[in-house]
């Protein structure tokens, strides 16, 4: 009797151990999102207008908006000024938006193995026929871990990165992918500079179809 017992438990601890560790793999592979999953984030939402906007304003809104955004089309991230930065920023904080936590190897640019099927899942989204032909403002942001400089130039190169796997291998147009770093200066963790969702990339649909080409 005793020997079952011990031999139940070992089995009962054996048993445990090989869950747990099942747990965590898919848990660890929970981080990389699905195609299907970017395109609900990024599909345009329904305009709503006040009662005192017209058609009129919304209109000319737009073609304020799609003007600016041509004047950022094909440009360097690193030729974009602070200020255009923040028109950029400000522009995409009504859009449909979408935070992928893409990881890049350290103090590099080059995405890391284990972020690469999100970044595929990101090709395959804005291939999608509901997405295709929008522009996209592709957003990198670090964490807080050394010198602002630093970290800002980090982020353009990461975001440069992601612009040109999509192009390469998913032959999306350049020109409808925008790319701007943001360093450190918008931690998603304001409360925790260090926090590894501070170190992401944002997408945001500008859904400006109509803008000149």
């Amino acid at each position: 009797m005793t020997h079952f017992n011990k031999s139940f438990g070992l089995t009962a601890i054996t048993l445990t151990a090989v869950l747990s560790m099942t747990a965590s793999l898919a848990l660890a592979g929970d981080n990389n999102i699905s195609a299907g999953q970017i395109v609900d984030a990024l599909k345009p939402k329904p305009a709503t207008r006040g009662l005192s906007v017209g058609p009129q304003a919304d209109t000319t809104a737009q073609a304020k908006e799609a003007s600016f955004l041509n004047t950022v089309r094909n440009r360097s991230t690193r030729s974009l000024s602070t200020g255009e930065r923040e028109q950029i920023a400000e522009l995409a904080a009504t859009k449909p938006k979408i935070d992928l936590e893409i990881q890049f190897d350290y103090n590099s640019a080059d995405i890391a193995k284990t972020s690469v099927a999100s970044v595929q899942a990101l090709g395959k989204a804005l291939s999608d026929p509901a997405l295709k032909g929008s522009t996209f403002v592709v957003a990198g942001h670090t964490d807080a871990i050394g010198g602002e400089e630093y970290n800002q130039g980090l982020s353009e190169r990461r975001a440069d990165t992601i612009k040109k796997y999509l192009v390469q291998n998913y032959g999306l147009n350049g020109a409808d992918l925008v790319t701007v770093g943001y360093g450190e200066t918008k931690l998603k963790d304001a409360a925790n500079g260090a926090a590894p969702v501070n170190r992401r990339v944002q997408v945001v649909n500008m859904d400006t179809k109509t803008a000149a080409k």
